[in-house]
């Protein structure tokens, strides 16, 4: 990791100051969230979003089912933030089990109720265990899903990245490629996949910018509220858990207080070490629910911007 000496003396800042005393707040966040399955999910979601728009996220952003299964519902829940909240609202569109027109058809949708900002991705396979195939007459990944979006409207675009390479690639070098490519089609940031050390972000950063890639890398934050859905998801997704976070976890199942407070001291602390190199963009994963990222955040230094954002039930 290369380090300027401002980095430095941040970095000994967080090694002899109290690690969150003086941390100056001067960073932007942007929250994750997935359309709620039913009422009460849905009563959650929103719970959430009230209580973390006040800290200004400079977006959020709703998934998108495999195969546009939650196609409707991610529409209406991004419209629903950027009707009551102002807070800008991205759309994640993927590649999965749609034509060209079916995607664009969705796109357009997404313009004409305001929404300016996509989240850009191939997508998985939506039967587990399979390989990913094209869609016929689909667009065939994410670079080609970019530049399709960019020719119908002049969207800002995010994509994804993967600081531990993404499981179908062969290589590092080839995923790097294939940022390239999305970038080069016309995307504007990638967000990362989780990861749960600072130096496989700072080494995957370093890597980018090797590779002649300029563009804002923002890491994706995962808080580890359940240890064995994280775990899933990691084997998923190629991401490495370390054996010192299944040691902390252990024997945490059936106090959900206690594993909330080691997950936001987990999660802090990689927050905090990214910030001591540099980093001033954070992307938190919600899983729906506000408590660990507004607390990680309030830790960063970010304080509300507005007493209440009213978000009716």
């Amino acid at each position: 990791m290369s380090l300027s000496v401002n980095q430095l003396e941040e970095a000994r800042r967080a090694l002899d100051a109290p690690l969150y005393a003086d941390v100056a707040g001067d960073i932007d966040v942007s929250f994750e969230f997935f359309p709620p399955k039913n009422e009460k999910m849905a009563a959650t979601l929103w719970d959430s979003v009230a209580t973390l728009a006040p800290l200004g996220p400079r977006f959020v952003s709703v998934t998108y089912g495999a195969g546009g299964s939650t196609r409707e519902r991610t529409h209406a829940t991004v419209a629903r933030i950027a009707r009551e909240t102002g807070i800008p609202a991205a759309a994640h569109l993927t590649c999965v089990e749609a034509t060209k027109a079916e995607i664009d058809a969705v796109a357009h949708e997404y313009w004409a109720a305001g929404v300016r900002h996509i989240v850009a991705l191939r997508g998985d396979s939506p039967q587990a265990g399979q390989a990913y195939a094209a869609h016929p007459g689909g667009y065939e990944n994410a670079a080609d899903l970019v530049a399709g979006l960019k020719r119908l409207h002049p969207f800002d675009i995010s994509v994804a990245c993967y600081p531990e390479c993404h499981p179908d690639s062969a290589d590092a070098t080839a995923d790097l490629d294939n940022l390239k490519r999305k970038m080069d089609a016309g995307a504007t940031r990638a967000i990362s996949q989780f990861f749960f050390s600072p130096d496989t972000f700072f080494r995957y950063r370093d890597a980018v910018a090797a590779a002649g890639i300029d563009a804002e890398i923002v890491p994706g934050i995962m808080p580890v509220s359940n240890f064995a859905a994280v775990v899933r998801m990691s084997k998923m997704c190629g991401t490495e858990v370390p054996t010192w976070m299944e040691r902390l976890f252990a024997g945490l199942d059936d106090l959900p207080e206690a594993r909330q407070l080691v997950a936001a001291t987990l999660t802090a602390e990689l927050c905090r070490k990214l910030y001591a190199g540099g980093v001033k963009q954070f992307h938190f994963y919600t899983l729906n629910r506000a408590e660990l990222s507004y607390a990680i955040c309030h830790l960063l230094g970010v304080r509300a911007k507005a007493r209440e954002v009213k978000v009716a039930a």
